[in-house]
């Protein structure tokens, strides 16, 4: 706790020195002023705004509204008779029309203020909120009363430098390049080093805008993907972006925290990210974008009971887009690579045991988990506010990981059904889905 002082203490001292006169400051300097994002892999192609309450005197946003729906059709070739998709924290269903996501909110940065809330329901919340095992570290604490909130903060903006903001509440993760929220992806399915980090934070963050191109983070939080604390310890990590113009985006972050019941034994996580659109010329009929993105991870776990390094996490994803007839269709392409021996953030396929899976852990507890997948994903974008999307997904493991014809809950693939002595999850080590979706966001 003293270093996390010796931390905070003097960058609390010297904003609160800062913004003592703030709110007399001329107009504040906006970052990023004139730069069109929404190419960018993980961050919002919009680019109007409809759901806006303005001032009518000052012309400034009061609230902005925001609302969102995300619906797919999975269809995984293996068929599994439970028609649960396992190994993705994007798609939990297959042979299915699904509500993955729906979120209604509204913000506001008004006079200085930020405040924040987004609520949301959806099929994914059972795959990423539901796992959170923080809440059974003592009482007064369930998943169940925070997990319809997608993000909720208050704070406030200081008209200093590019401008400084403090926030408290619950987040979306900086960790990873590629976004809880599919509309923001080139791919629907999310990287599998994506998918293995996490999606949400439950904490405090201090952005600081030191000039018009880069943006620093720094964060104190509960823990990885946790609304509580594991320990009596929280985590801290930063985010650093820079952006010398609009085609180029290059991202720091690292994560540093105990997220175990063990207190002794420390994570650490780091990744890197860049995105560089390398083609412009948006009202061409043809061609008229093209970007790729590089995002690569590296983490471990170590302490009590862990061997050197040997509980580590590394992988890389590699994508190129190319948007055509002034950007109303695009096709991505994908690739990417994770390792994650002793599989401490790999996500379990199933909750029977024994299985393959779990045996092969078992019986060495160093096993390298490695998995590759390849991805094409068709979008068309025929306004601001809508994607259709058609994608299709390879994944390839060393091990028996993914779900075959027999499914993983039970032999007739209902939970209900008893588990007879003998009976393990089927699990296969490739595997081959087509999806269908269709979002929108206003």
């Amino acid at each position: 706790m003293n270093k996390i002082l010796v931390l905070f203490v003097p960058l609390l001292i010297s904003v609160a020195v800062a913004a003592q006169d703030s709110t007399a400051q001329a107009e504040a300097r906006v970052p990023f002023d004139g730069y069109d994002l929404s190419w960018i892999n993980g961050q919002n192609r919009q680019q109007h705004f409809p759901l806006e309450l303005k001032d009518r005197k000052t012309g400034e946003t009061i609230l902005t509204g925001v609302a969102l729906g995300d619906m797919y059709y999975n269809y995984n070739f293996a068929r599994p008779i439970d028609n649960t998709q396992v190994a993705s924290a994007t798609v939990g269903r297959t042979s299915e029309i699904t509500v993955n996501l729906v979120s209604i909110g509204m913000e506001t940065n008004y006079k200085n203020i930020i405040g924040r809330i987004w609520l949301q329901a959806g099929n994914m919340l059972n795959i990423d909120q539901e796992i959170d095992g923080s809440v059974v570290h003592g009482r007064n604490t369930t998943s169940g009363d925070l997990k319809i909130i997608r993000e909720a903060a208050a704070g406030y903006h200081f008209n200093k430098l590019y401008g400084i903001n403090m926030e408290a509440g619950i987040f979306m993760s900086y960790i990873g390049l590629e976004s809880y929220l599919t509309q923001e992806n080139w791919c629907y399915q999310r990287a599998t080093t994506c998918d293995f980090t996490p999606f949400y934070f439950s904490g405090a963050r201090m952005q600081i805008y030191p000039s018009k191109k880069v943006k620093t983070e720094i964060w104190l939080v509960n823990g990885w993907q946790s609304y509580n604390s594991w320990s009596r310890y929280l985590g801290g990590g930063s985010s650093t972006y820079w952006r010398p113009d609009e085609n180029l985006q290059l991202v720091a972050n690292f994560y540093g925290g105990a997220d175990t019941k063990d207190s002794r034994v420390g994570r650490f996580h780091h990744d890197n990210s860049a995105c560089y659109r390398y083609y412009h010329v948006p009202k061409a009929k043809g061609l008229s974008q093209a970007a790729f993105s590089i995002n690569d991870h590296f983490g471990f776990q170590a302490g009590h009971g862990i061997s050197g390094l040997s509980d580590y996490m590394a992988g890389i994803a590699v994508a190129n887009r190319l948007w055509f007839f002034k950007n109303i269709i695009a096709l991505t392409t994908r690739v990417d690579f994770v390792t994650n021996p002793g599989v401490y953030l790999a996500l379990a396929p199933s909750n029977v045991r024994p299985n393959d899976f779990t045996d092969a852990i078992a019986a060495d507890p160093a096993h390298r988990l490695n998995i590759f997948q390849g991805t094409v994903c068709f979008d068309v974008m025929p306004v601001d506010y809508v994607t259709l999307r058609l994608e299709y997904d390879y994944r390839q493991a060393n091990v028996p990981y993914f779900a075959g014809h027999g499914g993983t809950t039970s032999p007739d693939g209902y939970t209900t059904t008893p588990i007879p002595a003998g009976w393990r999850p089927d699990l296969i080590r490739n595997e081959s889905r087509l999806i269908l979706a269709v979002n929108f966001r206003i």
